[in-house]
Parts: C-alpha cells; sequence; structure tokens
C-alpha cells in the first residue's frame, strides 16, 4: 500500500479560493477561441480544399483509431455531408494497416487530395508516396513533430515551432474543426460550426486535453448541448447513462472506453458509424456491438495487466514491460495501469514477428515524449505527445533500448514523478456535504490541468462493510469526526474485520430512482 500524503484541513471557503486561483488568468468564453487562420498552413489548406470540391476532385480523409481520431473524422465527414461535398473516410485498422497515413494504407487508396485528421505528422515515407503519386497530401494533427518533417503539400498542427496559433494544448478534432471553419469562410458558406461541439466535448475529454482556456469553455458548452442533443449517438449514450446531465467523467470513464473499444480490438469504423448514425435504433445497433466490445477489451486488458505486473522492475524510474502478441489494442491502457499503481511512466510492449509495438503513458510532469526520443537510433516507428506515445522497435534492440531509457529515467526530477491529481486537503465530517457539492460543481467540468479534488481521510473508524458487484466492490459506512459517511470502494474487496481505514476519495452526486444521495468514491487505501 501507498504512504498516506501530508495535506492540512480546509473550510468551504478556503476550497473555494484554491479552486478559484486555478482559472485566474485564462480565457474562458467561446468568443476568445484564436481565429483559424492563425493555424500555419491552415489558409493553403482550404484553397486546396475548395479547389478540389469546385473542380470534383476526389478527396480521401485518413482518421486515426482513438476517440480523437474518430471524433475529427466524425466532424469532417459531417461538414462535408452538410455541403453536399463527397469525402471518402478511411480509418487504418490497428491490426492490419497500422497507424494513420502510412505506405501500407496507401495501397488502397486513391484520390487526387488526402487529408489527414489527428495523424500525419511524423509521416515522411506515406508522404513521399504521395508527391511521387502526384497526390496533394494535406497534414493536420496536433501531436510533437519530429524534427525532419513530411513533406506534405500543407501541415496544419498548433505545435509547429512556427505555427503563431496561441493555444497549443489542443487535439486533432479541434485542428480538423478549425479547418473547417476557415474552410467555411473560403467558401463563403453557411454552416453553423458550434453544431459539431458536442463531438469536441467527446475529443477534448477522451485525448486528456488540459481543461483549462479554450478547452474548458469548449467542453462545458459541449456537454450542456449533449444534454439536450437530438443526434441520435447522444440520445443513446444519454438513456445508457440514464443521466439527463452529463459530466467530463462519465465521458472519460464510460464513452471513451466504448468508442475506443471498436479500434482496440476490431475497427474503428464501427464507432465512427455510430457517431455518424442517422436514426436511434442504428445507433442502438452500433453501441450494442461497442458495449461488447469493451466487455471483452476489459478481459483481455485485465489479463495483460497482471502478467506484465509480474515483470515490473520497481526500483526503476520506468517501467517497460513486453510480452508475446499481448493484445496491440490494450497495451496502451495497461500501460495507464500500471503508471497508477507504480507511480512512474510506463511503457508496455506486444513482440510479434521481431517487432516490439506498443504504447507509453506518463505521470506528473515527466514528458514521456522527451524521455523516449534520447533513443531514436534505436526505434522504427515513434510519435505522440508529453502524456501519451506509441513507438515500435526491433527486438534485438529491446534489451539496449531498456537499459539506455532506465539511465536517461534517473536524470529526471524526482518532483516532476508527482500526479497531478495528488490529494487536495482534508475535510470535517460536518463540511461534507450538499453544500461541499454546490461548491465544485462552479468549477466543472473536471479533468486534466483542473483535477477533481480529492481529500484525505484519516484513521477513521469502520462500522460496518458490505460487499456488492459478486463482491469486486466494497461499501464502507464509517465516523469521520462523529458524523456518518457511506464510501464505495470499486475493483476491491476489503476485508470485513477492517476496524479502521485511511483513504483519499472523491465527492460527488448519486442519483437513483430520482433519490439524490452524496457519493464519496475511494481513490486509494493508504496504510
Amino acid at each position: 500500500m501507498l504512504s498516506k500524503p501530508k495535506v492540512d484541513f480546509v473550510t468551504h471557503e478556503q476550497l473555494d479560493e484554491i479552486l478559484s486561483a486555478r482559472f485566474s488568468q485564462e480565457l474562458r468564453k467561446l468568443s476568445d477561441i484564436p481565429s483559424p487562420s492563425l493555424l500555419k498552413d491552415s489558409q493553403k489548406a482550404v484553397e486546396r480544399i475548395a479547389r478540389a470540391i469546385k473542380s470534383g476532385e476526389k478527396i480521401v480523409l485518413i482518421g486515426d483509431y482513438d476517440v480523437d481520431g474518430v471524433t475529427s473524422s466524425a466532424i469532417t465527414k459531417s461538414f462535408f455531408n452538410e455541403i453536399n461535398a463527397p469525402l471518402e473516410v478511411i480509418i487504418p485498422n490497428r491490426f492490419s494497416d497500422g497507424y494513420g497515413v502510412s505506405a501500407k494504407i496507401l495501397e488502397r487508396v486513391k484520390a487526387d487530395l488526402i487529408i489527414t485528421v489527428d495523424n500525419g505528422i511524423t509521416a515522411v515515407e506515406a508522404a513521399q508516396i504521395c508527391k511521387d503519386r502526384g497526390v496533394d497530401l494535406i497534414i493536420t494533427d496536433h501531436h510533437t513533430p519530429p524534427e525532419i518533417l513530411p513533406e506534405a503539400y500543407a501541415i496544419v498542427n498548433p505545435k509547429l515551432h512556427d505555427c503563431p496559433y496561441p493555444f497549443k494544448e489542443i487535439c486533432g478534432a479541434q485542428v480538423a474543426w478549425l479547418l473547417m471553419a476557415q474552410l467555411k469562410k473560403e467558401l463563403n458558406i453557411n454552416v453553423n460550426m458550434s453544431a459539431y461541439l458536442e463531438l469536441l466535448a467527446l475529443a477534448i475529454v477522451a485525448d486528456v486535453m488540459p481543461l483549462i482556456g479554450i478547452n474548458r469553455a469548449l467542453v462545458k458548452k459541449g456537454l450542456e448541448m449533449i444534454s439536450a442533443s437530438k443526434t441520435p449517438a447522444f440520445i443513446i449514450i444519454r438513456e445508457f447513462l440514464e443521466k439527463k446531465v452529463l459530466s467530463s467523467e462519465d465521458i472519460g470513464f464510460q464513452i471513451a472506453p466504448r468508442l475506443n473499444s471498436a479500434g482496440r480490438l476490431e475497427d474503428a469504423s464501427i464507432a465512427l458509424n455510430f457517431l455518424l448514425s442517422k436514426s436511434e435504433k442504428e445507433a442502438y445497433e452500433y453501441f450494442e456491438i461497442l458495449d461488447s466490445l469493451n466487455r471483452q477489451r476489459k478481459a483481455i486488458e485485465s489479463d495483460v495487466t497482471q502478467e506484465a505486473s509480474l515483470k515490473v522492475d520497481k526500483s526503476s524510474k520506468v517501467i517497460v514491460a513486453f510480452g508475446d502478441e499481448w493484445n496491440e489494442g490494450v497495451v496502451g491502457i495497461v500501460a495507464s495501469r500500471l503508471v497508477g499503481s507504480f507511480g512512474v511512466p510506463a511503457i508496455v510492449l506486444s513482440v510479434k514477428n521481431g517487432i516490439a509495438k506498443g504504447s507509453a503513458r506518463s505521470i506528473g510532469d515527466v514528458d514521456i515524449y522527451e524521455l523516449i526520443s534520447t533513443q531514436m537510433n534505436l526505434l522504427e516507428k515513434f510519435g505522440g505527445h508529453k502524456m501519451a506515445a506509441g513507438l515500435s522497435l526491433k527486438v534485438e534492440n529491446l534489451e539496449q533500448f531498456i537499459n539506455n531509457i532506465t539511465k536517461e529515467a534517473l536524470k529526471i526530477d524526482k518532483d516532476k514523478f508527482i500526479p497531478k491529481d495528488s490529494v487536495l486537503a482534508k475535510l470535517k465530517g460536518s463540511d461534507i456535504n450538499f453544500d461541499l457539492i454546490n461548491l465544485m460543481q462552479k468549477y466543472e467540468p473536471y479533468g486534466e490541468a483542473n483535477p477533481r479534488p480529492k481529500f484525505l481521510l484519516e484513521d477513521a473508524t469502520v462500522e460496518k462493510i458490505s460487499l456488492f458487484g459478486n463482491s469486486e466492490h466494497s461499501k464502507i459506512d464509517l465516523h469521520v469526526d462523529g458524523y456518518q459517511h457511506q464510501l464505495v470502494l470499486f475493483r476491491e474487496a476489503l476485508s470485513l474485520e477492517t476496524k479502521s481505514m485511511s483513504c483519499s476519495y472523491g465527492v460527488g452526486k448519486n442519483v437513483w430512482n430520482g433519490k439524490v444521495s452524496l457519493q464519496l468514491i475511494i481513490e486509494r487505501v493508504y496504510e
């Protein structure tokens, strides 16, 4: 078990000041969103797209298989549908095609113009193939650019060193949306770009973008729109969650995993078809498939996580775990699980046909992209950003890679490993109430860079423990300063003999059969 953090008690007034300080210097309104024209190459890109539309050229969109990539594809396809312009959408299959626009995917693409969304910034080989064929390639991406850029017709990415767009931490769907907004202006047509905010909210939260600045404004408005949306996919989502009002946590923990499961286990086109469904019946049928795939994903992920955990060197500042033919679709989630368990960045690789391929996840302020890029000479493919990355290398280079990156990780300041969602404070038992809920609601949506406050409970007297959900979860009745509260611990069965406990927990509302109650959910149990 982990040791307890050292934090002080806070009152509601002090908590209000702490949360308010997170947003003291930020842009908060949709009207503050910088002009799409500030994205480097965006005007060049929209002029080329407009010319292709007007002359009837074949335009193909190549997306990515995660939620951000699928949502980027859905936004762009919906825009083209609205202006009655043909657009073929291809989302590569993780297992047969690999990632993004690649030499392999180009074997089955015939087009005059190819546009990427949420990928392409590392596609040097694919860009050269397009150039040789006389096909114009427009790359829209948000991942960290490598030193050598693809020779594309245009590259739209806020992270380019000479891109003047002032807000760099936006996801692929936002880049695609901004480009469509500029295309609307170029074509001089009337399209309501705010209609896509419900899709943007999905992508921003699912891709773990910081919920500050324009991201916060977009997600807040997007969540409001989802609550009243007539879009079949969002009607089904509300019915599934049995909620009229959705939170960012609902997206992050309930909806994103189901959308991602399609690309992880089968094909992301299932998720795309769900988002683009024309009727509730169609949306329901696709969601049933997504839900089934998600259950399969959980089982596979659990097996791989157990196996990977046994291979962890607990003394290392970075985990590198690998196994023969682990499912490539779950290695990213397994990496996240290992980060949560061991408190250091994790790289999880599946070994097949002499290639180790997988994903990396980070913690705190450790830049995993920068860390892995120190070993570029050993890698076959690599891409990503500060908190997550994908990579592949030959098995013969794996031992050297592990040795080298382990040494590099030792150079990182230990303070950078501190999780950003660490415990904020302690609360008196009398302060755990609905006034606390109302206070915290002022600062939603919560997520990356605006974590939902977590609180510390120390040595509380346990009155009763009951297990539920096939004894997989625990419900704990206990006293905090003489006040009785009930906490829930998911995915862990506590000993029924436990007499006292210390833990971190989050506070929320639980609505069941029309009755609203406080819900205290345990995050971690401490020694």
